[in-house]
């Protein structure tokens, strides 16, 4: 039977035990419900009781957190989720791997910063390699952080346009259907990317750039035949590019550019003889020199903890449905012999 221990942390700081605990104790609540511990403060010290293995848990989650927030980091709900995630991995001493630079500012004045170490890994790829290749589920930031990459490459003007493109691929709808010109029927594709745009830059420099042409928008159809030189060009949604499409969006690769890749392989809407090109280019690509290839995980979701538990459902059932499927192989193979 495990035994009941005590153990006391201590901050440097009461704004920062302040900022760990979260408003009406909602951070320290996660904390104990996840570790089946009780956390009491007298002050600047935190005195954690439970079982041994779980409180020394609760102790590394606190005092990660407590750096974290001697750095000004803003201690929210995801923020303490991932530390808990590291910790029960075993990889807590990477916390200070969170705490690195702004990516880029948005337009209302809030900074931009990777908050996982998957991501820091990422921006980390972006900066040092000419093509990345950021493959992850929903939620991970792969498209916000290659904008606010290509944003801050801009305002430095270590290059002179953004380009940003994904194939006009239909999740279910047909593309024909939809009333207007061609524009106007490809916008609704194109809108995350947007967004992402508009929330950097604002609507009126993000109208004025686009104007002038150092932002365009456009789906991958439009990059036929052209060389992007001095440009920051991202292809989100890869996933549903064709082999051919892939190969004819990387060659459009000019001097002085960057480009950055997005997809989520687990959500394919080619048809079904269709080979995905983002598939393809990993292996493919995988150990060309100035490629990086990033695979985030359900661990870097940043949006609400039900999406990571949601992509970890789908992942469940797809894993028992190939298990499945190779039993079913097998037995046949059997009959046969």
């Amino acid at each position: 039977m495990s035994k009941v221990v005590e153990r006391i942390v201590n901050a440097d700081r009461l704004e920062d035990v302040i900022a760990v605990f979260g408003s009406f104790d909602e951070n320290i609540k996660r904390i104990e419900d996840a570790m089946n511990v009780r956390i009491i403060n007298r002050g600047t010290d935190l005195k954690v009781s439970g079982d041994e293995e779980m409180a020394d848990k609760a102790v590394r989650t606190l005092e990660g957190l407590l750096t974290l927030a001697s750095k000004g980091e803003t201690i929210d709900e995801q923020r303490v989720r991932y530390l808990i995630t590291l910790v029960n991995e075993g990889n807590d001493q990477q916390v200070t791997q969170m705490t690195k630079d702004v990516v880029c500012i948005t337009a209302k004045g809030k900074p931009i910063k990777a908050k996982t170490v998957g991501q820091q890994k990422y921006m980390k790829a972006i900066a040092q390699n000419t093509v990345t290749i950021g493959v992850g589920p929903a939620g991970t930031g792969k498209t916000y952080l290659a904008v606010a990459a290509a944003v801050a490459a801009f305002r430095e003007r270590t290059v002179n346009r953004i380009v940003l493109t994904r194939p006009a691929v239909e999740a279910g709808e047909r593309l024909g259907f939809l009333p207007g010109d061609l524009q106007t029927k490809v916008d609704p594709y194109l809108r995350p990317l947007y967004d992402a745009l508009y929330d950097m830059l604002g609507a009126e420099t993000f109208q004025k750039y686009q104007e002038r042409g150092s932002i365009e928008v456009a789906p991958l159809a439009y990059m036929r035949g052209r060389t992007l030189d001095d440009s920051f060009i991202i292809l989100d949604e890869a996933q549903n590019t064709t082999r051919e499409q892939m190969k004819m969006f990387l060659t459009r690769l000019g001097f002085g550019s960057k480009i950055v890749i997005t997809g989520d392989i687990t959500q394919i809407d080619l048809p079904e003889d269709k080979t995905s090109g983002l598939k393809d280019a990993i292996r493919v690509l995988e150990g060309v020199k100035d490629i990086a290839i990033c695979r985030l995980t359900s661990a870097d979701v940043v949006r609400h903890a039900l999406v990571q538990e949601i992509i970890n459902a789908y992942e469940r059932a797809a894993q028992k449905a190939e298990n499945k499927s190779r039993e079913i192989k097998g037995h046949e193979q059997r009959k046969k012999s």
